[in-house]
């Protein structure tokens, strides 16, 4: 089975105006998407599209329709002209806890047939409901992959509308990193990583981090709202809500998709 946990740490660094950093010990599911319904079906502790005390909905992702996450990447893959041959799409993301879950980022790993890593999509959220894709496609890169794109949807109110996010991501194997610099038109702004060590994905393994990270994604969330707080009462200024982007994804090929 090539799903599994991740269990971690996230660290963020903001370098300007005034210097801020958190660490917080998180874990996150590697979902390969053609696999989840075999394993839910034998996992008594996770569920997909039930409650559980670790589940997975497709809503919480894409679209929000509801329907299957991977004919929603697949079709975005398709609008991007890369085509993978239906290899395989695997989702690094936190589960519901007890039914709640916020991902800021989640990120799907598209391989074609012989393993190769051909795309990776990064699906950002905000705090108001708001979400936007970047496809990215990853060329011949052996280990660290890094790919760039320019920022479309508005995260935090202490940064600005504009700038760019450049990734470097360490696969999955038998750990994972993902990292994330944020720039504006002033130079970097703000840094991001997760890495985590890769635990299968067993019954045993979801019961322990009941005991080592209870209730993590509420604590994901009651986290983000405390550092813009302490963010405040730095006077770190607060920028404008600017209007949602009309498309729901960038793609390489720069024609939006709606």
């Amino acid at each position: 089975m090539r799903s599994a946990i991740y269990v971690g740490k996230v660290v963020h660094e903001r370098l300007r105006p005034k210097r801020h950093r958190l660490s917080y010990r998180v874990f996150s599911l590697f979902l390969d998407l053609s696999e989840i319904d075999r394993f839910s079906a034998e996992l008594r502790l996770f569920s997909r599209g039930r409650f559980n005390l670790f589940s997975f909905h497709d809503r919480d992702h894409g679209d929000r329709s509801g329907g299957a996450i991977e004919a929603h990447v697949r079709q975005l893959l398709s609008g991007g002209g890369i085509d993978t041959h239906d290899g395989p799409i695997r989702l690094l993301a936190y589960p519901r806890v007890l039914g709640y879950v916020f991902n800021p980022l989640s990120v799907y790993f598209c391989y074609d047939p012989g393993e190769r890593l051909r795309a990776v999509l990064y699906e950002v959220s905000n705090t108001f409901g708001e979400r936007h894709s970047y496809l990215l496609p990853v060329g011949a890169e052996d280990g660290a992959i890094e790919q760039s794109t320019s920022k479309q949807l508005h995260v935090s109110p202490f940064n600005g509308p504009h700038g760019d996010y450049r990734f470097r991501i360490r696969p999955p194997a038998d750990d994972v990193t993902v990292g994330i610099l944020y720039r504006d038109a002033s130079g970097p702004l703000l840094k991001a990583h997760f890495h985590g060590e890769r635990r299968e994905l067993t019954d045993r393994n979801l019961a322990r981090l009941t005991v080592t990270h209870p209730a993590m994604t509420l604590k994901v969330t009651a986290g983000i709202h405390l550092e813009a707080l302490r963010l405040w009462l730095k006077r770190v200024p607060i920028q404008r809500r600017p209007v949602a982007p009309r498309f729901a994804a960038t793609l390489p090929t720069k024609v939006p998709h709606e």
